[in-house]
């Protein structure tokens, strides 16, 4: 993978199922080919991040709100798998006076936002981390969705953080393309979610304007409710691509994992 410009992108990532990468896997792995994406993420920038801002598909709250813990612990919020996953570490900084400039700058767009003191990281957040950035050597800062998971109101969220990019800040919505658990499970071939992330992509691809205009309307996708039948993991896309306004957005990854077409897309 290779930028285009010295600004940094906005991304939208898979971050797994759960703590996907760090488990045994029969061969072949079905999380190898994504695991080597998220691998070669930092590295594959312009330059290193001064902070890393991530929105997280488990993470909810009206008004939306932003980690603001100098030292964030880590949340288990995965349930059912084996004993060594949780305790997986992953202690990056975090930075409470960037936290406390995004919420004045949301704020400045009539956005509300509060500062969470005491939340640390989910699993949305430190999983594809762990894996992107081992030695956690980067700032990183949480901030959440808002409950009704509105595509306008989250493409705005993004708009207001655009001036993030100038400043180093790489800004990440971390969820998945596709996330249905029961279909996922089946580990059955699921051609819908073929025709939905064909949608997607053409949707990331077209101009800007066209792009707002289908996230705006997704539900109308193919497949739309059965690849997300809540989709909380497919919002972080609306803050990315508000955070690129009239920038362009491409494909960088797909992959098929237990039978779902699954793909990452960067913007600007």
């Amino acid at each position: 993978m290779q930028w285009l410009h010295d600004t940094l992108p906005s991304l939208f990532i898979p971050h797994g199922g759960g703590p996907c990468f760090f488990m045994e896997w029969p061969s072949p792995d079905p999380w190898a080919p994504m695991r080597l994406f998220l691998s070669q993420l930092i590295t594959s920038l312009p330059h290193r991040p001064t902070a890393l801002l991530v929105v997280s598909a488990h993470w909810e709250e009206s008004p939306v709100a932003i980690t603001a813990h100098p030292t964030p612990p880590l949340i288990f919020d995965y349930y059912g798998f084996p004993s060594h996953t949780y305790e997986l570490t992953w202690p990056a900084p975090g930075d409470p006076f960037l936290a406390a400039t995004i919420r004045s700058a949301l704020q400045k767009k009539a956005i509300e936002c509060r500062l969470d003191e005491t939340r640390g990281f989910d699993h949305g957040v430190f999983i594809p981390l762990k894996v992107a950035l081992p030695d956690a050597d980067i700032p990183t800062l949480a901030l959440s969705l808002r409950e009704d998971l509105d595509p306008e109101f989250h493409m705005n969220v993004g708009e207001a953080l655009h001036f993030l990019r100038q400043e180093g800040v790489l800004i990440v919505g971390s969820g998945m393309s596709f996330h249905n658990l029961g279909t996922m499970r089946s580990e059955q071939e699921c051609a819908e979610s073929s025709e939905f992330d064909t949608w997607l992509t053409r949707a990331v691809e077209s101009h800007p304007i066209e792009r707002s205009e289908a996230f705006r309307h997704w539900q109308n996708a193919p497949h739309a409710r059965l690849c997300h039948p809540r989709e909380e993991h497919l919002a972080p896309i609306f803050v990315a691509s508000g955070a690129a306004r009239e920038e362009n957005g491409r494909c960088l990854f797909t992959g098929q994992v237990l039978g779902a077409k699954v793909s990452a897309y960067q913007f600007g």
